[in-house]
């Protein structure tokens, strides 16, 4: 029997995706049919003082000057190189995004066979993969002995030295290639859930299934190397009107599947405790979750058991 202890998966979040991480916390064990043989941590941003003494300071990302904003929807992403220093850089370790959730286990990816890489992960998509060659760091299985070089707080604070750039960091583009594996995309499904998918990840902001009609609370990229007029624009937007100035509201997803499968999960951890009302009530407050949630809860079917490839309710149709 595995030591629980030499494995663990760890959901990095920050206030403004708590319910998410909650959810995504339990769907590892729930899916998995192996849930003792890891543990699942969830690693906050209010944690970590070095986020607020940078709170106003200027960084770049993709070299673009950007204002650090603890309160961006994002704020939490330089906590997925944490990991390795809480592990003591022992053991293995998956990392996953707030709005990641398990539906195939977990377990599969945290005992795979690495060949010898320090990191698994997937490409990103578009042109942050074909023309720089990114990494999608949002999942990612960790051999933590061989990440020794991880320091978050130090790398954190280089960016504001100018001696790191954001995305180089979050893309993995400083890491010696060898050391870097690909997973099959199924471990990190963007946007698409299919009998094949192992993590759902809702990545694209705009459409996440517990954000619906919410105002947009985060701060688009404004560099677009295809098309560079329309990064000046948004560069101009954001300096002259503020960060989320004239960016709308969220929309619904337009996969039922993938909303019934998030209230799936919090009808479950409403159940259980997990999430309570009065919490759920304070977030709508908030406006960290969509205001009918309990009207969407209310009509969400019950998931079936873990496993079940009928969970979802497939059609042929909606699986082809």
């Amino acid at each position: 029997m595995t030591d629980p202890k030499d494995y663990c998966v760890f959901v990095h979040t920050n206030h403004k995706q708590w319910i998410g991480a909650l959810v995504a916390q339990y769907s590892m064990k729930r899916n998995s049919a192996n849930p003792e043989r890891f543990d699942v941590r969830i690693i906050h941003h209010k944690n970590y003082p070095f986020f607020r003494e940078m709170e106003g300071k200027p960084f770049q990302r993709d070299g673009v000057e950007r204002i650090w904003r603890n309160d961006d929807l994002q704020s939490f992403t330089p906590l997925r190189f944490m990991p390795p220093e809480l592990m003591n850089y022992q053991g293995r370790a998956v990392v996953v995004d707030p709005d990641i959730f398990a539906v195939g286990d977990v377990w599969e990816l945290l005992s795979r066979d690495m060949e010898g890489k320090s990191i698994m992960c997937r490409p990103r998509s578009g042109p942050k993969w074909w023309i720089d060659r990114c990494y999608a760091s949002s999942v990612m299985l960790l051999d933590c002995g061989k990440l020794t070089h991880w320091h978050c707080e130090e790398q954190f604070r280089a960016m504001f030295d100018l001696k790191l750039d954001y995305m180089d960091w979050i893309g993995l583009r400083n890491e010696p290639k060898e050391s870097i594996g690909l997973f099959e995309p199924e471990w990190n499904d963007f946007d698409k859930l299919t009998p094949q998918t192992k993590l759902i990840h809702n990545t694209r902001r705009l459409t996440q299934p517990w954000k619906a009609g919410l105002p947009i609370d985060w701060t688009p990229n404004d560099r677009f190397r295809l098309f560079p007029p329309i990064g000046w624009a948004l560069r101009a937007r954001r300096r002259l009107l503020g960060d989320h100035a004239l960016l709308g509201t969220y929309k619904r997803h337009p996969d039922c599947n993938q909303e019934r499968f998030f209230f799936g999960l919090l009808k479950e951890c409403i159940e259980q405790g997990i999430v309570t009302e009065e919490l759920l009530r304070e977030e709508m407050r908030q406006n960290h979750i969509r205001h009918d949630a309990f009207e969407v809860l209310e009509e969400t079917p019950p998931l079936g058991p873990p496993g079940d490839p009928l969970e979802l309710g497939w059609t042929q149709k909606q699986a082809a």
